[in-house]
């Protein structure tokens, strides 16, 4: 397994891969930011799913809303540039930008993520 997890760093990938989790306000938004990422090949692919109703914090109280989750597929050295790309195009005051390691997946998978963003 350890072949899968640090292969990258052989290919130049200096701190391997993450997903980054944003929600969206809706289809449209989430769609438009996906392919602004795309089209500069800061991220490999992107996934829309739909019907996300979330609850939150916000301005001292518990409120809800229903999201879009949008999760890009990328190299971790190309979060600060996503970042700046989804707070631009973003509607939310705070929209939420997390990033998660992808620690292990499927050798195949991983090369064409290189293949398309590094």
């Amino acid at each position: 397994m350890e072949r899968h997890i640090f292969w990258w760093k052989e290919k130049g990938v200096k701190d391997g891969f993450i997903a980054i989790f944003v929600a969206c306000g809706s289809g449209g938004e989430a769609k438009r930011i996906a392919e602004t990422l795309l089209k500069k090949r800061l991220i490999a692919c992107a996934n829309i799913t739909g019907a996300v109703r979330s609850r939150f914090w916000w301005k001292g109280k518990i409120d809800s809303a229903r999201e879009v989750l949008l999760t890009l597929k990328t190299a971790r050295a190309n979060f600060a540039k996503i970042e700046k790309e989804v707070k631009a195009k973003h509607s939310y005051d705070v929209p939420e930008i997390i990033a998660v390691p992808i620690v292990a997946g499927s050798r195949e998978y991983l090369e064409w993520m290189n293949d398309e963003i590094c």
